[in-house]
């Protein structure tokens, strides 16, 4: 299974690479965006600013390629920084950043007595996961001081996502799509050979709608169930002052506030689960 680690100037990359090799994939550190489109999944690391993080994305085209893969319903796990950038926007310092609005929402501070939340902490998966299948009572390795602390699909702070009839915030135009970036790069073209051009960015909006009937596709994934494109959003929950988004599993995009990588073998086992997944 071939895996690009998106090298665009932030995250704990070498430590990602590593993780990923350890459960038996074939890494490549790399931000060119043929390879980048031709892997059989993606990862998008981030540490520090959410408006830095931003930054970086754009100027190897993160944004057009993310949206690119999951249009095509190609995996993408953010992690950290890379769960917090898929919402519509980050407010850290008074400053409010776009980010890519894979689903709606903002990013904000933690609301606890102590800031960061760092150390080993709990999450609390939904019973449908695929992601946590065989680590549900694990602790995950945190490192942050900003999260999303809802989850506007759901009717409350804490819980599985459900579908709304719209999200007027987030630009969604029914029940079962909410808009992705909208960016538009009329000079990118899908599959150029030569790397010069990767595709039309703003398609990598990410559908939500009931589960098909019959249950989940089971086909290849061993012991757990592969996730549908049109499954709603599962949200896993962890607390530090207050519930916030420890992890989201959305049809091809998934991603995680801990390090899985850092976790030991709780996150190599979630690692693999979603290497399954592609």
């Amino acid at each position: 299974m071939k895996v690009v680690v998106l090298d665009y100037g932030f995250g704990n990359v070498r430590s990602a690479v590593r993780a990923l090799r350890r459960v038996g994939a074939e890494v490549e550190l790399t931000a060119d965006p043929v390879a980048v489109l031709e892997a059989d999944g993606l990862v998008v690391p981030g540490v520090g600013a959410f408006a830095a993080v931003m930054e970086g994305l754009r100027r190897v085209r993160g944004p057009q390629l993310i949206d690119r893969r999951l249009a095509g319903g190609r995996g993408v796990l953010g992690i950290c920084v890379g769960l917090q950038v898929m919402f519509e926007r980050g407010e850290e310092h008074g400053l409010v950043s776009e980010g890519l609005g894979q689903w709606p929402g903002a990013v904000t501070r933690l609301r606890a007595p102590v800031v960061p939340h760092m150390g080993w902490s709990p999450v609390t998966p939904p019973p449908q996961t695929a992601l946590f299948r065989g680590v549900e009572e694990e602790r995950f390795y945190f490192v942050h001081s900003y999260a999303a602390q809802t989850f506007p699909l759901t009717g409350d702070a804490v819980g599985t996502a459900t579908v709304q009839p719209a999200v007027a915030a987030s630009g969604a135009r029914g029940p079962e799509l909410v808009a992705g970036s909208g960016a538009r790069d009329p000079e990118l073209v899908a599959g150029a050979a030569d790397g010069s051009a990767v595709g039309s960015a703003g398609e990598g909006r990410v559908l939500r709608g009931p589960e098909p009937a019959g249950g989940r596709d089971q086909a290849g994934w061993p012991g757990a169930p592969h996730p549908s494109p049109l499954a709603p959003p599962l949200v896993t929950w962890a607390d530090h002052g207050g519930p916030f988004v420890a992890a989201v599993e959305n049809g091809a995009l998934c991603a995680t506030q801990f390090h899985p990588e850092k976790s030991g073998d709780a996150g190599a086992h979630l690692l693999e689960n979603w290497i399954w997944t592609l």
